[in-house]
């Protein structure tokens, strides 16, 4: 089985869950489907494609059957985005290093600038469709 344009994301971070919101309202042709690390789905994506600890601080992007972290999956996301989004794979530019560094900076506060849910966030009945359980 083919996995393509899947995103894997920590379903407690607030954070987390803003950003697929925010990529659910900007793909408008549905490419991307949503799995969050707390799933069975979730871990055995993860298990089955990455070397990610259970405590993960990054999302991953599942495309043609390889994963992408960090800022590389950001920017492969942002690129299948609507509107100017899909400019910003070209800070592709920027050494990985550099961006990863950015990223985990952010990552490793993001509960404690964003704040942490109790359960998974339950997707709207009109988007469940897009994530996988």
């Amino acid at each position: 089985m083919k996995h393509n344009n899947i995103i894997i994301f920590d379903g407690l971070c607030n954070l987390c869950s803003a950003a697929v919101q925010f990529v659910i309202y900007r793909d408008p042709q549905e490419k991307f489907r949503f799995v969050s690390f707390q799933s069975d789905a979730g871990r055995k994506l993860v298990n089955d494609f990455t070397n990610v600890s259970n405590n993960p601080e990054t999302v991953i992007l599942i495309k043609d059957n390889q994963a992408y972290y960090k800022s590389d999956a950001a920017l492969h996301i942002a690129k299948e985005l609507s509107g100017l989004w899909k400019y910003a794979f070209y800070l592709k530019a920027v050494p990985r290093p550099v961006r990863d560094s950015i990223y985990g900076f952010i990552a490793q506060r993001r509960y404690k600038w964003f704040g942490r849910k109790d359960t998974c966030m339950v997707p709207a009945p009109e988007i469940r469709e897009r994530f996988i359980e």
